[in-house]
């Protein structure tokens, strides 16, 4: 088995739920159940099984500027996006749904485990630690999207839910934070893997005391607490007891199914053993995918990546040219987006190239036809050719080794400690991967905070691009009414019948964010009709 997520079916089953105020009606605790560890391991799988998936996953990318959904794909999140939605829109709906049949499935675990006679302490405490941080991570999620929500460690029954009121953000923050600094020691350093130590293959993938201290340091970083973030960040990066990461020397290789589990790879969402992932003939050319193009990256993200010599494209003595834009330009940009003359392997092994600009050859990839890629880009990170029926197998990266790296970096600045010596460890380091050589990309420039925020951020963007991560950066840095109230702009275009902006540059949709409403998602609709004692969030 290549991962540990193969569908259970007894687990699938008794399992399912649909939300907060429907839990599960045949709980694991008849005298049946609770014998064994295979029976609290298969209960712990199905904790997993609600970690996440591709559609948050790839999702949250078009909740940004990075991103756009040409639709409503990925549970209306272009709805989000562009600021036309109310508390019945899907994606709000769904994710509040799927985090709380989590957060159940994690609590019939750490409730009944007990009634599991003779079972090995270390297996039990490795396991309480595991569901304890899947639940800690659901909580996480529904505290960014939403603010104030439902708290609970219990099995609440359904009169329970019902009634239970919303618990502040912080409180809720608060015990993630100490959930993830109690369960460390209980978890393995590395990926289920070092020879001797009782794991097994299909154990890969499970949760280490690595992701626990590196979400740790993520929930710092979204709470402005600094100096915490750095301490954890250097557990990961100075003391190998807490895992042995490093930086990949290929960019690209990361997100290979060939190297799957590196030693980059710090945290990510299973897949494989049956459980596979269709996102990627969403964001592929049509030549390529066969289907029409959806999820396709912004003008603006290609125009934050900068150039070889470390300038932004806008910056004096960049040597950017508008019409030769993809020259000499970060080696990141070819390895995350596919753009007008670039060259992909196909399903089939052909190399194609492809061609965005008005009345290219093949029109199916072409900016002006109907199932190409709206804004004239396609996303090319993760694409995985190994797949069958173009579903995937691939991992999903939700914290790797650079994003520890650079929450350190961007930690350090805000302390206004980031100097030469932190650069060449962060940033440096993770250029030099990339592929820079020039003085001026390498070196540290030794401009003031502001000027190195500018730097860090951009850098963060251009390393983590469709990943899932822009979407909670824009909000924490409370830049998203700026960002997010622009349109989605694509290649520019000479002719034809597209709107544009007075550069030439294609509007692909209005976007409006407002400040503070958009910040925090309504609680959903049915929610509030089942419960009234949820209340509602500001402006909505």
């Amino acid at each position: 088995m290549k991962k540990l997520l193969l569908p259970i079916l007894c687990v699938t089953v008794l399992f399912s739920c649909r939300k907060l105020d429907q839990p599960i009606t045949r709980d694991y605790t008849d005298a049946a159940y609770w014998r064994t560890a295979d029976d609290a391991l298969a209960a712990l799988a199905s904790c997993y099984e609600n970690l996440s998936d591709d559609t948050y996953y790839f999702g949250d990318e078009a909740l940004s500027d990075n991103g756009y959904v040409n639709g409503t794909g990925y549970k209306a999140v272009s709805l989000i996006a562009g600021g036309a939605y109310d508390p019945s829109n899907q994606r709000l709906t769904e994710e509040w749904k799927y985090r709380y049949t989590c957060i159940r499935k994690c609590n019939t675990v750490t409730t009944n485990i007990d009634r599991v006679t003779g079972l090995d302490s270390t297996l039990k405490n490795r396991i309480l630690a595991e569901a304890r941080f899947i639940r800690a991570y659901s909580y996480f999620q529904l505290a960014g999207w939403f603010g104030d929500v439902p708290f609970y460690t219990n099995l609440i029954t359904i009169e329970e839910a019902r009634s239970i009121s919303r618990s502040n953000r912080e409180t809720i923050l608060d015990f993630v934070e100490s959930e993830l600094a109690a369960i460390r020691t209980a978890l393995p350093v590395n990926n289920y893997s070092g020879a001797g130590n009782g794991y097994q293959e299909k154990d890969k993938g499970r949760i280490t005391r690595g992701a626990a201290i590196a979400l740790s340091a993520r929930v710092h970083m979204f709470r402005s607490e600094w100096q915490k973030a750095i301490d954890d960040c250097q557990l990961l990066i100075n003391n190998a007891t807490n895992g042995t990461y490093a930086l990949q020397s290929s960019y690209s290789n990361i997100f290979s199914p060939a190297n799957e589990f590196n030693n980059e790879v710090i945290f990510d969402i299973q897949y494989g053993g049956g459980r596979t992932h269709g996102s990627q003939r969403n964001f592929l050319p049509q030549t390529v995918a066969l289907l029409r193009s959806t999820l396709v990256p912004t003008q603006d993200l290609v125009d934050d990546y900068i150039m070889l010599n470390g300038k932004g494209i806008r910056e004096t003595g960049s040597g950017y040219n508008e019409n030769d834009p993809y020259t000499n330009r970060d080696p990141r940009l070819n390895a995350t987006i596919l753009h007008d003359g670039s060259t992909i392997t196909d399903f089939d092994g052909k190399l194609q190239t492809i061609l965005t600009k008005p009345g290219s050859t093949p029109a199916t990839n072409s900016v002006d036809d109907q199932g190409a890629s709206p804004t004239g880009y396609y996303f090319y990170k993760y694409y995985d050719r190994t797949a069958t029926n173009y579903a995937s197998g691939l991992n999903l990266i939700v914290i790797r080794y650079a994003d520890v790296l650079l929450m350190y970096a961007e930690a350090k600045n805000e302390l206004n400690q980031l100097d030469a010596s932190v650069w060449n460890q962060t940033i440096r380091a993770l250029r030099v991967r990339a592929g820079f050589n020039d003085a001026g990309a390498t070196e540290f420039p030794g401009v003031g905070q502001e000027a190195l925020r500018t730097i860090v951020r951009r850098e963060r963007r251009a390393e983590l691009a469709f990943e899932g991560v822009r979407a909670t950066d824009i909000r924490r840095w409370k830049i998203a009414d700026q960002v997010m109230s622009k349109p989605v702009r694509g290649i520019k275009v000479s002719g034809g019948a597209f709107r544009t902006d007075a550069n030439g540059y294609i509007i692909a949709e209005d976007r409006l964010f407002s400040n503070p409403k958009h910040y925090l998602w309504p609680v959903p609709t049915f929610e509030r009709d089942q419960n009234t004692n949820l209340g509602q969030n500001q402006g909505w």
